[in-house]
């Protein structure tokens, strides 16, 4: 999709993934070496009550399953940021993900051949409790002209 396939109200679902406990630590070993991140049987002193993902974690996971969702792949020129990051609730091993972006406004570019569009992100588990929301802007191309 481009630029102007896209308008505010519109909604999208990606498909779901579940997180390991294996992923949970490896990426904890690397980027969040925070003790509730990394040892099960640690974690279960903490006041998450046992181990739970990185917050970091969970949002990659979440822009892997909208990139994965190919929505804006052929027009996508980046983001020049993200804002109201909130981390709701613990994410846990075996609990499975989904993500729903809305489109909140767009914005033609004065440069001609993109534009600004601004994405609600609210990520859910199995639940439907939701876990992780925040807002990004995106920089789309106009589709090519022919």
């Amino acid at each position: 999709m481009w630029f102007e396939d896209f308008a505010a109200g519109q909604r999208f679902t990606t498909a779901s993934r579940t997180v390991t406990e294996a992923e949970i630590i490896d990426f904890a070993g690397q980027w969040d070496r925070q003790f509730f991140h990394l040892d099960a049987e640690a974690a279960k002193s903490s006041i998450f009550g046992g181990l739970i993902a990185s917050g970091f974690h969970t949002l990659l996971i979440t822009f892997d399953l909208v990139v994965e969702a190919a929505i804006w792949t052929e027009s996508s020129q980046g983001s020049p940021g993200m804002e109201n990051v909130r981390w709701l609730l613990p994410v846990r091993p075996g609990d499975t993900l989904t993500v729903e972006v809305e489109v909140v406004s767009t914005r033609p570019s004065r440069k001609g051949d993109r534009g600004y569009i601004v994405w609600d992100h609210t990520t859910t588990n199995q639940n439907g409790e939701t876990v992780l929301t925040f807002r990004s802007t995106g920089i789309s191309l106009l589709r090519p002209k022919s």
